[in-house]
């Protein structure tokens, strides 16, 4: 995927906040608004990887992107990470709701724990993210930008993920409210739906270990897994001036996936 898009200082002095940044679709969205000019913070709750996405940030892109520990299952966890880099950048102008769980379980046999995890993490994470983005999105002069990472099963369900689908459902009804009650305050609210995206977690649990990888091409009109840098890419579309004018919306991005209904 070639980096040379966009214009390089596309995103020159906006401050931006990746969840689940260090690995993945959120360390590819990371390095893009960073190569944009953006001023970068990934935030996870392993520090080992967060330090070991920034080394390799610094070593292979030349890249200064600065972390936090954080587990958005803790509002005030969360607040006082985003003060924190609104304090140490001057503000805050993009949020990038990518922290998420999932894992394979029949309804049936689903836990209360299980289920509560995922919510907790998906739903309930990005909903705390956004409440204390609130002040310092609407104070952006270039216009705050929400956008979080969803997935196409969520408009279908998710058979044998039904914890996960119903979370990613939530988002997408959030985004759409925030569109609305905070669009007088220029913010922009939209998310983004990928399906299954090569050289991730989510592909290796759902499809790879499953022996799944296949069946998931066929099904897929494009004939291959997409790419962390085409989700990254689409990011750095909706969080430029060329989004100014989207807010509630949804790009998918899965290859026509979620249209193959079959023959």
């Amino acid at each position: 995927m070639t980096d040379n898009l966009f214009q390089a200082d596309l995103l020159d002095g906006r401050v931006a906040l990746v969840t689940g940044g260090a690995t993945g679709i959120g360390q590819a969205i990371s390095r893009r608004l960073a190569q944009l000019g953006a001023k970068v913070t990934i935030a996870s709750r392993n520090p080992t990887a967060l330090q070991d996405a920034c080394e390799r940030f610094r070593r292979d892109d030349d890249l200064d992107i600065a972390w936090k520990r954080l587990d958005v299952r803790e509002d005030g966890q969360v607040k006082m990470v985003i003060d924190e880099v609104a304090a140490a950048h001057g503000g805050l102008d993009i949020l990038i709701n990518n922290a998420a769980g999932n894992f394979i379980c029949p309804t049936a046999e689903l836990s209360p724990n299980g289920w509560c995890a995922v919510i907790d993490i998906d739903l309930n994470g990005t909903f705390y993210c956004c409440r204390h983005a609130y002040p310092y999105l609407q104070a952006s002069q270039s216009g705050g930008r929400i956008i979080s990472i969803s997935t196409t099963r969520a408009n279908t369900g998710w058979p044998g993920a039904a914890h996960a689908g119903a979370a990613k459902a939530g988002i997408q009804s959030l985004m759409r409210a925030l569109a609305v009650e905070w669009g007088n305050d220029g913010i922009r609210a939209n998310f983004i739906s990928p399906g299954p995206i090569a050289g991730t977690v989510g592909v290796q649990k759902l499809y790879e270990d499953l022996g799944r990888s296949e069946e998931m091409r066929a099904q897929t009109p494009i004939g291959r897994f997409g790419e962390a840098d085409e989700i990254a890419n689409a990011v750095a579309y909706l969080a430029s001036p060329a989004g100014d004018y989207i807010t509630g919306a949804e790009l998918a991005i899965d290859g026509g996936r979620q249209w193959n209904f079959g023959v």
